[in-house]
């Protein structure tokens, strides 16, 4: 077995964390919750059952333990995002909205912050 085989195995055990593989005799794999797939994952124990046939990808083996990392993420194609449900690049409805809120209030806003660094700057300079 090396790294980047693909193989089959059966699982032999689910905990909070992934998934265990069986490998063959004296081979056992895991795979971590995060390489079960791409996203969210949650209850484990819905999707696999002890028993079951998975196909896995080998991601690493430690030389020291002798431990192997498996991914069923790695086989499947990644979804990037949510869909793009409305298209609004070529449009101008930023400008409707947003941007005018603030212009009503702008000057207002300036003239007050104005007013306080003057005021800060009249007490600062009867100190001096």
């Amino acid at each position: 077995m090396r790294i980047g085989d693909i193989i089959t195995g059966t699982i032999s055990g689910v905990q909070s964390y992934g998934v265990f593989v069986k490998l063959g005799d004296d081979q056992q794999g895991l795979i971590h919750i995060s390489e079960l797939k791409h996203g969210f994952v949650d209850d484990l124990n819905t999707k696999y059952k002890v028993g079951d046939k998975v196909k896995v990808v080998v991601m690493g083996i430690d030389e020291y333990n002798h431990k192997i990392s498996l991914s069923i993420r790695a086989l499947q194609p990644e979804k990037l995002g949510r869909p793009i449900l409305h298209k609004h690049f070529w449009t101008d409805y930023r400008n409707k909205i947003g941007y005018k809120t603030i212009a009503q209030h702008k000057n207002e806003w300036v003239k007050t912050a104005m007013k306080a660094i003057s005021e800060k700057k009249r007490n600062n300079s009867t100190f001096l």
